[in-house]
């Protein structure tokens, strides 16, 4: 047991005992602490098992993240109607967090596991619903902006983490132009965008597959920005690529019941598929510089096993669209394949 985890349980015993008070369980027994999950973060959770209850631990270590945005962010999605896990109990300074435990089977496994057609329609088709909800719950000054420098940022990652880092060389002269260029299309049509609250990782692996309405995870990092990003997310997924047609469909889904509920999406489908192709290519390129860095920094290679499906989708998209004719440029000179 490691000194995190002598913390966590010296703490998780008087927290049990005030939840189970509050909500009239009864008292609780010895249960049994088991791993549940680890991420790409320094975040890790287990699950606290007394028969047929149980509950999770967030395990956060204070020196390198913060509980506060997570309690934060619950709050408001829940209070936009979007279904969370419950958080019983918190200590922010230590970092722990005691939750509803949501189950245990996310998009991402159900689909791994050959989820049958009826059952992807209901989960996404409530996915859909629970992201819109959340968008119409939106207004300024609320979370932190999405804005071009944190854009930028993200961007900053690729060639710092992927190129320089990964594939152990710099960009040549025409290649940072290309790549100054490529920047300068995605920002722009980005910026432009009308501005929701973005989850920024509303992906099948942060969907609970239960019965009802599916729970969601990992929204930690919320921001206020592009409203295309979380639609762009869901359906063009770090570890699971649908084809192409069935990922254009299900965005008009989404597109057709925005439109519905008022939401600003442009009053033509083709200008917000463009809009969310060029989403896509900032977030692809981000998250080969933060697979890369997790890799080289952290020490977690296994997330860069899934390079050549954001190599796939950049590929795709430069087909799709001349206004990236750089990046198909920066792709060929860097040998970049699928």
């Amino acid at each position: 047991m490691d000194s995190r985890q002598t913390a966590l349980q010296a703490w998780l015993g008087p927290a049990l005992r005030k939840t189970f008070a509050d909500h009239d369980w009864g008292s609780p027994g010895s249960g049994e602490l088991i791993a549940a999950s680890a991420d790409a973060s320094f975040r890790r959770y287990f699950r606290w098992v007394d028969g047929p209850r149980t509950l999770i631990i967030m395990d956060a270590p204070p020196e390198h993240e913060d509980t506060r945005p997570f309690v934060k962010v619950a709050a408001l999605l829940a209070e936009a109607g979007v279904r969370v896990p419950h958080i019983y109990a918190s200590d922010v300074e230590q970092g722990f967090l005691l939750l509803e435990d949501v189950g245990d089977r996310t998009f991402l496994e159900a689909m791994q596991e050959g989820m049958l057609t009826e059952e992807r329609q209901r989960l996404f088709r409530s996915a859909i619903d629970q992201l819109i909800a959340w968008q119409l719950s939106s207004r300024p000054g609320v979370l932190p902006d999405y804005d071009e420098a944190v854009l930028r940022r993200e961007l900053g990652l690729f060639p710092e983490w992927f190129v320089a880092r990964h594939l152990s060389r710099q960009f040549t002269d025409s290649e940072q132009d290309d790549w100054e260029a490529l920047c300068s299309v995605l920002l722009q049509s980005i910026l432009a965008e009308p501005r929701v609250f973005v989850h920024r990782d509303y992906m099948p692996r942060n969907l609970m597959a239960a019965t009802g309405t599916p729970a969601v995870l990992d929204f930690q990092d919320a921001l206020y920005g592009p409203l295309s990003y979380d639609v762009t997310c869901l359906f063009a997924d770090a570890f699971f690529s649908w084809p192409a047609a069935e990922r254009v469909a299900w965005v008009q889904v989404y597109w057709d019941k925005a439109q519905a509920a008022g939401l600003p999406v442009p009053a033509n489908f083709d200008t917000f598929i463009n809009q969310s192709r060029l989403m896509g290519v900032q977030r692809h390129l981000k998250v080969l510089g933060i697979f890369a860095r997790i890799r080289y920094r952290d020490g977690k290679p296994r997330y860069l096993e899934d390079a050549p499906r954001f190599v796939a989708y950049l590929r795709e998209a430069c087909a799709a669209d001349q206004r990236l004719a750089p990046l198909q440029r920066l792709l060929d000179s860097l040998e970049l394949q699928a």
